[in-house]
């Protein structure tokens, strides 16, 4: 039996490319990472990543116009302008963090400073990991692709057996 894979020339179907395709490149990155630590205004993003004003206005409007940021008028000066993070840009945390961790493990070889921690217990987070669906941590032996309409049945009739890649029957 042929192996199943994801359709890697279906870009359409892939949710991989419509997220690049939105969050764009480093200076996103960037502008996001600042915005989980509460940087709202234009200026404050200027002097907070050292970027190009043209470049900031720029990824500042396709965030926005991905929906990641939001612009609002400040409370006390509607002449000013915040950015704001919506849901959707909320979201993109565990993703943010995943990058910061392999970052520091692959390329800095340690950890950064500082260290994001628990606001109840004060210790640091956990590596983010690819949990199942009753939260046993898996790696790259436990995964497996499935077709959807396969789900729908388990659903229905209760899990179908899984092959792996190597066929092996589970």
């Amino acid at each position: 039996m042929e192996k199943l894979r994801e359709p890697l020339a279906d870009l359409v179907q892939c949710g991989l490319p419509v997220a690049l395709e939105a969050m764009g490149e480093k200076w996103s990155f960037m502008i996001l990472r600042a915005a989980f630590n509460g940087i709202r205004h234009f200026e404050d993003f200027l002097d907070a990543l050292g970027i190009a004003r043209n470049i900031l206005s720029n990824r500042l409007s396709r965030l926005v116009e991905a929906g990641i940021l939001k612009r609002e008028h400040c409370c006390d000066d509607r002449r000013r302008i915040e950015y704001r993070l919506t849901p959707k840009g909320f979201d993109l945390l565990p993703a943010m963090l995943a990058l910061r961790q392999w970052g520091e493990k692959w390329e800095l070889g340690v950890p950064a400073n500082p260290v994001l921690c628990d606001e109840r217990d004060g210790a640091p987070i956990a590596p983010i990991t690819i949990r199942a669906a009753d939260d046993r941590v898996l790696g790259p032996q436990d995964l497996r692709w499935r077709e959807r309409v396969e789900l729908e049945a388990d659903k229905a009739t209760g899990p179908a057996t899984v092959r792996d890649l190597a066929g092996t029957a589970h």
